[in-house]
C-alpha cells in the first residue's frame, strides 16, 4: 500500500464497503461522544468521516491532536446507519473505522479558526494565508479561477488564437497609472518599468505577422487598492487580431466571455452569446449616470432639464439657467413607505458630497413634498405621464453641472434599486459599451488629455484630429461590463505613424516625443502595419464575479492588504547597503510630518 494514502478524502462511497483503505490529511474537526471520537479528515478533495473508539488503537493519539494536525489513517470501510447519512458529503454514506494512526506533523494552537466560514480580521487571514487558504469557500474560490483560465484558454484556442509569452522587465508605458520602476544594476541610473500591460509588445506582435496573439498576462501597476482592483499585480486575458473592425472583435470574444460565464454560472441567467447590447458611451451616461451599467437593476434616469426652464421652482429655475443639468431617478411603488426613506436618501447624498437629492412622492395620484408643491400638480402629473411613472410612484431629482449630476444620478439609480429590492442577483447581465470620447478635459493641468487608450484609432482617423474639435472626437473604444463592472476593455489601434503623431499633438507631446517614448511602435508603423484590434478581459474580476465575492482578496491566492502590504512575506522591505551600492542607487527619507 502507498505509504500516505490509498485514497483522498474524497473519493469512498458504499461500493468502498468492507475495504481496508490508508489516508492523509488535515484534523478538520473533532467531536467526542464518550468514549468514541469522530473525526473530520480533510484534504484538498474533500472530507472523510473517520470513528475511533476504546478498541482502536488510534484513540489515544487522535484524542490528543489539535485540530489541523496532519496524519495518516489505516481503517475499514464502513457504511453509515440510514439516520447518519450526510448528504451534503461526497463522502456521507461511509465512514472510515481507524486502526492505526500516525502523526505526521503536529499543529500548534491555531491564530484563525479553518473550520467554519466565520468573519476573522484581514491582518490576521493575510499573515496566515496558508490557513486562511485551508478554509472551504476561499479553497473552492482558488480551485474555480484555475478551471476558469483553463476554460479561458481552451476557448481561446479554439477560436485560432495562440498563445504568446512577452517581456516582463520593459520601458515605462502612458497607461494610466504609475509604473513599478525597476533599476538597472547594468546601466547605472536607468531603470525598466513592469508593464501595466503587454499593449505594444502584442500590436508589435500583430505588426510582426502573427495575426491572433493571446496571453493571460500579468500586469502591474503602482496604484491604491480598492474592492475590485487588488494593488500591485493583476491578471487579464490579453489579445489581438490583425485585419478585423470592432464588429468582429464583439462578434469573436462574446463567445469566449459569454461562454465562460455560461460554464461556470452555477444556474443563474447569463445574456445569451451575440446579443450582448452596444450603448454608446454617451447613452450609458445618461440613462444609467455610469460607463458600467448594472442591467440587473430595471430604473433608467431621464433628463428633466427642458422642464424645469423658467418653471418657477427657484432652486433648480438657477441651475439650468446657469447651464446645468436635472436629472429624474424613478423610484417605482414607493406610495406605501415613509417620507423617511425619501429623507434618507437625500442624506445619503449629503454624505456622498453632494448638496442633496431632492425628491418627489406619489399615493394614489396625489403628489408630495416641496419640489411638487413648487411646480405644481398639473405640470407634475403631465411630468410622471410622459415618463411612464404610476399613481403609487415616486422619484429623485439629481441638480448641478452635466458632469456632477450625471455622477449623482447614477449612485442613486443604484441605491434606489438596492433599497428597494429591484436588482436581481441570479442574472450576469453583459454589454458592451461603445464610442467612448477619445480625449476630456483635464481640469487641473487645463489641457486636452487622452480619455481611454492613447493607441487607439479615432474615429474619422487624421481628418478628424486636423478638423475637429478634439472634445467632439470619439474613438473606436469599447468595454464589456458585467453588473456594473468593466472586466473588459479595447479598441481597434491607430496603426498609421502620421495619425499617431497627430494623435499626441493634440495632448502636447510633440513627434520627437513620440519617436522617443513610443520609438519601437512608431517605427514599426512605417514598415508595413495590418489594421489590427483587441482587447482585455480582467481575470481577478471575472473570476470575482463567478464566485459571488465582493472583493478580489476572495480570489486570489497571497494578495497583499490595503496598504500594499505582503504581510505573511514582508514585503516591501529594506534593501541592504550592498543591494543599494550595486544598483547605484541612495534612499532619500520623506519629510516628516
Amino acid at each position: 500500500m502507498h505509504p500516505y494514502r490509498s485514497h483522498t478524502c474524497g473519493a469512498l462511497t458504499r461500493a468502498n464497503e468492507g475495504e481496508t483503505v490508508r489516508l492523509s490529511g488535515w484534523v478538520h474537526r473533532k467531536r467526542d461522544h464518550g468514549g468514541v471520537l469522530f473525526v473530520d479528515l480533510r484534504d484538498h478533495y474533500g472530507i472523510t468521516q473517520v470513528v475511533a473508539d476504546v478498541d482502536s488503537a488510534a484513540l489515544p493519539l487522535l484524542e490528543g491532536l489539535r485540530v489541523e494536525s496532519v496524519v495518516t489513517i489505516d481503517g475499514l470501510v464502513k457504511a453509515r446507519s440510514a439516520g447518519t447519512v450526510n448528504p451534503n458529503l461526497a463522502t456521507g454514506e461511509i465512514e472510515v473505522f481507524a486502526r492505526e494512526a500516525t502523526v505526521l506533523s503536529r499543529a500548534e494552537e491555531l491564530p484563525m479558526p479553518v473550520a467554519g466560514e466565520q468573519e476573522y480580521p484581514e491582518d490576521i487571514r493575510l499573515r496566515y494565508r496558508f490557513l486562511d487558504l485551508r478554509r472551504e469557500t476561499l479553497h473552492a474560490n482558488i480551485v474555480k479561477r484555475t478551471k476558469v483560465i483553463s476554460d479561458m484558454r481552451r476557448r481561446m484556442e479554439g477560436a485560432g488564437f495562440t498563445e504568446y509569452s512577452t517581456p516582463i522587465l520593459t520601458a515605462s508605458s502612458p497607461e494610466g497609472a504609475r509604473d513599478f520602476l525597476v533599476p538597472s544594476r547594468i546601466h547605472a541610473g536607468k531603470f525598466y518599468a513592469l508593464p501595466q500591460a503587454p499593449q505594444q509588445y502584442k500590436q508589435l506582435l500583430m505588426v510582426a505577422g502573427f495575426d491572433r496573439y493571446f496571453q493571460i498576462a500579468p500586469c502591474f501597476r503602482d496604484e491604491d487598492p480598492r474592492a475590485d482592483r487588488l494593488p500591485g499585480e493583476f491578471y487579464q486575458l490579453d489579445l489581438e487580431m490583425s485585419f478585423v473592425t470592432q464588429e468582429e472583435v464583439w462578434e469573436t470574444m462574446e463567445p469566449v466571455i459569454g461562454g465562460v460565464f455560461e460554464a461556470f454560472a452555477e444556474g443563474k441567467a447569463v445574456t445569451p452569446i451575440g446579443s450582448f447590447p452596444r450603448i454608446p458611451y454617451a447613452e450609458a451616461m445618461l440613462k444609467y449616470g455610469s460607463d458600467k451599467p448594472d442591467l440587473r437593476n430595471p430604473l433608467i434616469i431621464r433628463d428633466v432639464t427642458s422642464e424645469f426652464v423658467g418653471s418657477g421652482f427657484g432652486l433648480f429655475d438657477k441651475i439650468v439657467g446657469s447651464g446645468g443639468t436635472v436629472r429624474l431617478i424613478p423610484a417605482p411603488n414607493t406610495a406605501g413607505l415613509s417620507r423617511k426613506f425619501f429623507d434618507d436618501m437625500n442624506d445619503w447624498a449629503r454624505s456622498e458630497g453632494h448638496a442633496g437629492l431632492g425628491y418627489v412622492t406619489r399615493k394614489g395620484g396625489e403628489f408630495g413634498g416641496p419640489i411638487a408643491k413648487n411646480h405644481g400638480p398639473e405640470k407634475m402629473a403631465a411630468l410622471f405621464d410622459a415618463l411612464g411613472l404610476g399613481p403609487d410612484d415616486g422619484c429623485f431629482f439629481a441638480a448641478g453641472k452635466e458632469e456632477q449630476a450625471a455622477k449623482l444620478a447614477g449612485l442613486a439609480r443604484i441605491r434606489v434599486g438596492e433599497q428597494l429590492d429591484l436588482i436581481d442577483k441570479d442574472r450576469f447581465e453583459l454589454c458592451w459599451i461603445v464610442d467612448f470620447p477619445f480625449y476630456e478635459w483635464d481640469e487641473d493641468s487645463k489641457k486636452v488629455e487622452f480619455s481611454h487608450n492613447p493607441f487607439s484609432m479615432p474615429q474619422g482617423g487624421i481628418e478628424a484630429l486636423t478638423s475637429q474639435d478634439p472634445l467632439t472626437i470619439k474613438a473606436f473604444q469599447y468595454d464589456l461590463v458585467c453588473n456594473g463592472y468593466e472586466i473588459a476593455s479595447g479598441s481597434i489601434r491607430n496603426q498609421s505613424p502620421e495619425t499617431m503623431v497627430k494623435a499626441f499633438e493634440l495632448v502636447g507631446l510633440s513627434k520627437a516625443d513620440v519617436e522617443e517614448r513610443f520609438g519601437g511602435l512608431y517605427r514599426a508603423f512605417q514598415y508595413g502595419a495590418p489594421p489590427h484590434g483587441g482587447m482585455a478581459a480582467g481575470v481577478d474580476r471575472i473570476v470575482m464575479l463567478l464566485c459571488g465575492a465582493q472583493n478580489l482578496r476572495e480570489i486570489t491566492l497571497f494578495p497583499m492588504n490595503q496598504r500594499a502590504e505582503d504581510l505573511l512575506m514582508g514585503a516591501p522591505s529594506p534593501a541592504e547597503p550592498k543591494q543599494l551600492r550595486e544598483l547605484h542607487l541612495r534612499v532619500v527619507e520623506p519629510p516628516k510630518g
